[in-house]
């Protein structure tokens, strides 16, 4: 109570407001405290940085040749159409390394000049392909 009476001959007295300079909304004056970044793009650069990635795996003996006759029989079977789900490296467009990705989709072609596999939906370049599957 001793306090509030030092301020009791201003306490009723109206809110100031400047004559130079326009009243400021509540948002304006709580934008005045708000964080900003000081280093734009910082945060990004940061998120990409620790981005993982998967580097591309070499083909076994093996393997290339389960692919080459996974690829020789829909060859045989390409007018059927069959669905196929394909594990491929796809490569990363910012740093190096990529994913591994499966796709699922009708069988098309292997076009041999390009190299590419070729689904109705996609085209998958054969060095990249690592698995095929006939759903």
């Amino acid at each position: 109570m001793k306090e509030a009476g030092k301020y009791e001959d201003i306490i009723h007295l109206p809110h100031h407001r400047s004559e130079r300079h326009p009243h400021m909304s509540s948002y304006d004056r709580a934008a005045q405290f708000s964080p900003f970044a000081a280093l734009k793009g910082y945060d990004e650069a940061i998120d990409e940085e620790g981005r993982l990635t998967d580097e591309r795996a070499e083909l076994d003996e093996e393997r290339r040749a389960m692919l080459d006759e996974t690829l020789r029989m829909l060859k045989e079977r390409g007018r059927e159409r069959p669905r196929v789900a394909v594990t491929f490296f796809r490569p990363d467009p910012v740093k190096s390394g990529g994913a591994y990705v499966e796709i699922s989709g009708t069988w098309k072609c292997v076009d041999e000049s390009a190299r590419k596999l070729v689904l109705m939906e996609e085209e998958i370049p054969l060095d990249d392909v690592y698995d095929i599957k006939l759903l």
